[in-house]
């Protein structure tokens, strides 16, 4: 559409009223085009170059509204104001109706002329505005499939991503699982257990991700019971038997439950080496939720913490703690009201602000 001179077609068998409408609207800055009726005006629409129609309705061959149909079946028809010598307003009703943008009462004088130029005018605006919203539309449905698009691969690529990095990390935990069997040495066997829950804590935390529907967030519960399946098959599996959990349904983002797995890894450890020292015996893994508020607890009825210290005891797994619940901004506590050890972790699901912890207490 030219926006500095735009072009009319006028399509009416009156001659010398069309001259008149050249005349009139050529001074106000149109070009007018005319066509004798609607099968020449057809023939100059497809030549292309038109911004605006004027059409008549009383023609010989093609009458107004058949020629008005068949324009608006044009690819990108130009907007159209009909016009007529009759007063009848059905042919008004039935022109809108049909697609036109306005109507008009045309005179033999052309004393209608300044109305069709605001009429015409009005419909180049009409439509350069709805060109302009057509336009808007379609780049936001464009750019909402490019971001459909995008969003749908970037998820591929973080399934395959987690897949892999899962996989490695399963890999690494099972050879640390062998090492540990093959090794004849307590502390180097406990030292490799050890390595291999932390790291399939993490690894469990990819495979959900990988498995899940949602990438953003993990299912603490179904995650947890991974992780103590992994423990009962490790190196000390043996003394795990009577591992339990006890898990609400709790949502949590990803590397949030890799703090928490990490945490659950090593308190477990720790009651299976100090709590029981003449055999096995029950270790429980409790998570509630109340709302945001998240408590996860690791309890045995062994012998008390303070009752019996391995001298071999590096403090890592404490510093681990520490490190985990300062990630969640946590509180770890001891209950002194448990006869043997029972930690609780006290977190929300979301980060609040930072909380410094109390003493963690680890092997």
């Amino acid at each position: 559409m030219t926006a500095i001179k735009p072009t009319l077609l006028y399509i009416d068998d009156d001659a010398a009223l069309a001259r008149l409408v050249d005349r009139g609207l050529t001074r106000l800055g149109f070009t007018v085009v005319h066509a004798i009726g609607g099968a020449e005006g057809l023939e100059r629409l497809k030549q292309g170059g038109i911004d605006v129609i004027a059409l008549d309705q009383y023609m010989p061959g093609l009458d107004g509204l058949e020629t008005l149909e068949r324009i608006l079946a044009v690819p990108q028809a130009p907007p159209v104001v009909f016009v007529t010598a009759s007063q009848d307003s059905a042919i008004a009703v039935t022109a809108l109706k049909t697609g036109a943008v306005d109507y008009l009462v045309k005179d033999v004088q052309g004393d209608f002329i300044p109305l069709l130029h605001v009429a015409v005018d009005g419909a180049i605006r009409q439509a350069m505005v709805r060109k302009a919203r057509d336009e808007a539309e379609a780049e936001v449905h464009a750019s909402r499939d490019r971001y459909a698009a995008l969003a749908a691969e970037r998820e591929v690529l973080l399934r395959e991503v987690n897949h892999r990095v899962g996989n490695s990390l399963q890999i690494i935990a099972s050879l640390l699982h062998l090492q540990a069997n093959s090794s004849n040495q307590d502390d180097v066997k406990a030292a490799l257990t050890n390595a291999m829950g932390r790291v399939a804590a993490v690894a469990q935390v990819h495979r959900r991700l990988y498995t899940s529907h949602d990438l953003k967030s993990v299912l603490l519960n179904q995650y947890l019971e991974a992780l103590l399946e992994d423990l009962r098959r490790s190196a000390e599996g043996n003394k795990m038997s009577r591992l339990t959990l006890k898990s609400e349904s709790v949502e949590i983002d990803p590397d949030r439950a890799v703090a928490i797995g990490i945490i659950v890894n090593e308190l477990v450890m720790n009651a299976v080496k100090y709590a029981y020292p003449d055999g096995a015996g029950p270790i429980h893994v409790t998570l509630d939720a109340d709302g945001d508020d998240v408590e996860l607890a690791i309890r045995d009825d062994g012998v008390g913490l303070n009752v019996k210290t391995d001298p071999r005891s590096t403090g890592m797994g404490q510093r681990i703690v520490s490190a985990m619940a300062t990630k969640l901004e946590a509180e770890v506590e001891r209950d002194p009201n448990h006869s043997g050890t029972r930690i609780v972790l006290r977190f929300r699901r979301i980060n609040k602000a930072a909380v410094k912890p109390d003493r963690a207490v680890a092997g």
